[in-house]
């Protein structure tokens, strides 16, 4: 029966891996010259665009990520509680819905600009104004929304930090800011790296917010290369490179790592010491945690709740009783069937904990750092040549012409969302496996009971929190995705997000600033609950498996 768990583990890891190889072995077939063209005309932008956003924005989110954390964990000043969970709110906005919101508010014709012409007597030509539709404006506008992955894990890390190396570097002589950088940086290098890892995948991902900026990377080079050009073999072989882009970072930052340690010299805790503020440096922190929350969630939420109420989509309620039926049955769907997936998984690797297991569990979890659009080109290729051999074998067994099954239906996009969030599902439920005492799992089996009997009976009661968690998380997170479904959706099922996207690509931004609002509204489930996980992690406290995802 151990087995049985094993090799279900190892299916569902080899049908969430199949997009990934797909991808990958895509550079060995013919484009018939559409791999050509790119390679003599866009390649080098969109290699040059890629390169010049994801250092731009890991650099800011690594700036206000981990300043803001240790300001709100090791200093005292006033609204630092506030603070605390507020730097969290930017989760809730998709970074495509803070394109929008911006480019509507900053654009010439605009409030701001036009309020500027009228106070001042401008025109055009008399004044500079900077461009959100650029490259330094998507680096600005990413970095405000992804920020709170660093935040997290360094905060997470600044949390377990031992105080004794805190206490010995002022004994040395060394101030709150020197000790900063030069003991507590450096011991937290490993979270903030999971950090940073994490805003260089959604960076690398969106499409949306780089399509509405006009800046051309792989991200816009596959979607196109797929729908404008009909070439999926040359939109796979963008998404390889797409891919090894992302390997060579993480590989040279393992590299510049080498044998670098960073363990902790005792795991006695103390409360982490607090260093109260006054003044012109409490004002100065104040402003520098208040600068993300303002601009990277009150700004954009302001805009869309006055749109929707001044003006808002006609149709919102015709269209929104489909749309929002679409959205709700998709996420529903997806988010049970990763927490049942990942179950399989993260129990098969507690029933056998051998080294195959674990790479199983690491194998299935790879999805996370695959953008949506790569996961649907490599969803496509097998899925348009499976339903080509299923066709063909019904149509000579009954002698009928039967349609496509698999492409351009809902079990596609099903399947994508299981290879692009599996990885949530199975870190939460892996953590919380491991705090469930194997004991229990011996004295059950003393009793009688059956490895799936245990699950049932004993287990899942014990995860409630946990499953629980798990599918918040991924309902979540497909309400909000929107290049998988773009790809892979039915020509006549639309979501939230698609819906908010066609009409902002067709400059109608006061209609989707509906839609907008309600994927905010959504999005802020799960980072309440973050927030309280937050706060109720005592300093010198071992935090839980849960806020370190």
């Amino acid at each position: 029966m151990r087995h049985g768990w094993s090799l279900a583990s190892l299916a569902i890891a080899a049908l969430i891996s199949t997009p990934i190889v797909v991808v990958m072995a895509s550079v060995f077939f013919d484009s018939h010259g559409v791999w050509d063209h790119l390679v003599e005309t866009v390649l080098g932008r969109y290699i040059r665009n890629t390169v010049l956003l994801a250092v731009g924005v890991v650099g800011g989110t690594l700036l206000l990520g981990t300043g803001t954390a240790w300001a709100v964990t090791l200093c005292r000043f006033p609204g630092r509680k506030f603070f605390t969970w507020a730097l969290l709110l930017p989760l809730a906005i998709p970074t495509y819905l803070a394109a929008y919101s911006y480019t509507d508010l900053l654009q010439f014709s605009g409030p701001v600009q036009t309020w500027l012409r009228a106070s001042f007597e401008l025109q055009r030509d008399d004044y500079w104004f900077p461009e959100v539709r650029s490259l330094p404006g998507a680096i600005v506008l990413f970095s405000l929304v992804l920020y709170p992955y660093v935040y997290l894990a360094a905060r997470a890390a600044f949390l377990e930090q031992s105080v004794c190396v805190l206490e010995v570097s002022r004994t040395l002589g060394l101030s709150p800011w020197r000790s900063f950088f030069r003991v507590a940086l450096p011991l937290a290098r490993p979270s903030l790296v999971a950090g940073a890892s994490l805003v260089l995948m959604e960076t690398e991902a969106e499409f949306g917010a780089v399509d509405y900026c006009a800046v051309d990377t792989f991200a816009t080079g596959i979607y196109r290369t797929w729908m404008s050009r009909g070439s999926i073999t040359a939109a796979a072989q963008l998404s390889a490179c797409l891919l090894l882009f992302v390997a060579m970072a993480i590989v040279l930052e393992q590299f510049s790592r080498r044998r670098a340690k960073h363990y902790h010299p005792t795991y006695r805790y103390r409360e982490l010491p607090s260093w109260p503020l006054r003044g012109w440096r409490a004002a100065l922190v104040i402003v520098v945690c208040a600068t993300p929350v303002l601009f990277g969630f009150v700004v954009p939420t302001a805009v869309f709740s006055w749109t929707a109420w001044r003006f808002g989509d006609p149709r919102a309620r015709e269209l929104f009783w489909e749309l929002g039926k679409n959205t709700f049955v998709l996420a529903a769907v997806a988010s049970l069937l990763s927490v049942l997936l990942a179950m399989v998984v993260a129990y098969g690797r507690r029933l056998w904990p051998a080294p195959l297991m674990r790479a199983t569990a690491g194998v299935a979890g790879l999805g996370y750092t695959i953008p949506g659009g790569v996961i649907a080109i490599g969803i496509l290729i097998p899925a348009v040549w499976l339903d080509h051999q299923l066709a063909d074998l019904r149509d000579r067994l009954f002698e009928t012409t039967s349609g496509l099954l698999l492409t351009g239906t809902v079990v596609a996009v099903i399947l994508g969302y299981q290879v692009r969030f599996m990885a949530v599902s199975l870190n939460i439920l892996g953590a919380g496996l491991t705090r469930i005492r194997t004991t229990l799992d011996d004295a059950a089996r003393t009793l009688g009971a059956t490895h799936g009997r245990m699950l049932v009976r004993i287990h899942a009661p014990l995860l409630r929190a946990s499953l629980l968690a798990a599918a918040l998380l991924v309902f979540v997170d497909v309400i909000k995705e929107l290049p998988a479904t773009l790809i892979l959706r039915p020509f006549d099922f639309d979501t939230l997000a698609v819906r908010v996207y066609q009409l902002a690509s067709d400059e109608r931004l006061s209609e989707a600033s509906t839609g907008a609002l309600a994927i905010i509204l959504v999005g802020l489930i799960p980072v309440y609950l973050l927030s309280r996980a937050m706060s109720g992690a005592r300093p010198g406290a071992e935090l839980t498996e849960e806020i370190r995802i």
